[in-house]
């Protein structure tokens, strides 16, 4: 014995819950911003704020503890294969979650959105990252949904830098699409995963 504990791999990774998180995010945040509704009352304050809670704990915290949970089993307690994708999976959870808790608060106090302009520009270039390490590593339905988010971040930046209310709906747009993927790659994860099935992912 040389003093190291061996831990056992584990197949059950907890990426369904960051994606399936997300995806309904997405579509709460897409949804507000296409359709501006339903049931809108008219009350900008109560709205950004009901917004700004679903960023925070839906898109941030969600993506965020699996993010944590991801790196954790990978350092400290080694105990997932494949690591190569696990590992930008991590980081992509991690920092979207971050961002979102950040996105989501500002939401919920009501303060200004200006500053996001400078923050899409290096989730563009962590969205772009994610895509070709996924398509990398050739996991082509992963990749495509990084696909869906550098989509949303070039929206995003249009959207930020101009001030654009047809950019806030072009992003809204992209969020639906890609939170509709995302729901895909969710219930397609936890297919495999808790019913032995064969879906693509």
């Amino acid at each position: 014995m040389n003093g190291s504990t061996v831990f056992p791999i584990s197949h059950f990774w907890p990426v369904a819950i960051g994606f399936l998180a997300l995806s309904i995010n997405y579509f709460v945040q897409g949804g507000a911003a296409v359709a501006h509704g339903p049931r809108w009352s008219g009350d900008e304050v109560k709205w950004g704020r009901t917004l700004g809670l679903w960023g925070i704990f839906l898109g941030g915290v969600g993506q965020l503890v699996t993010g944590i949970y991801l790196m954790v089993g990978l350092t400290w307690f080694p105990v997932f294969d494949n690591a190569a994708p696990l590992y930008m999976a991590a980081v992509a959870f991690s920092i979207y979650g971050i961002h979102w808790i950040v996105i989501g608060a500002r939401r919920f106090l009501g303060a200004d959105s200006g500053p996001e302009a400078w923050m899409a520009i290096p989730l563009f270039g962590l969205s772009a990252l994610g895509m070709i390490s996924f398509f990398g590593n050739g996991d082509t339905p992963v990749g495509i949904l990084f696909i869906g988010l550098v989509l949303i971040y070039v929206a995003e930046i249009y959207t930020r830098w101009t001030n654009s209310e047809s950019g806030e709906r072009w992003t809204g747009y992209f969020q639906l699409a890609t939170g509709a993927w995302l729901f895909y790659l969710a219930f397609a994860v936890t297919l495999n995963m808790a019913n032995g099935m064969n879906w693509w992912v």
